[in-house]
């Protein structure tokens, strides 16, 4: 008769902390995804985030720039402008 033996403790930690990671990456891209995806589509979030937290849109616009060859930093300055938003 096969003997049942528990599993050790260092295996069941290292499943535990596996899962952790797995579902702390999950999250992150889930909100990373959220955030451009925001970014992408309203110009009054990117005006928020131009406001409050610079450093974000700065890379979003760079990553637009050198990836899609986009120009939504000029278009969004030229808009606010005309708006008298900055």
């Amino acid at each position: 008769m096969l003997e049942k033996k528990p599993k050790s403790n260092f295996k069941r930690l290292l499943g535990i902390t596996g899962a952790s990671v797995f579902v702390v990456e999950a999250v992150g891209i889930a909100v990373s995804y959220g955030l451009w995806y925001k970014l992408n589509t309203e110009r009054e979030f990117r005006l928020y985030m131009h406001k409050n937290y610079n450093w974000v849109l700065e890379g979003y616009y760079v990553l637009g720039e050198k990836v899609g060859g986009l120009k939504t930093r000029e278009l969004d300055y030229k808009v606010w402008s005309n708006e008298g938003k900055i």
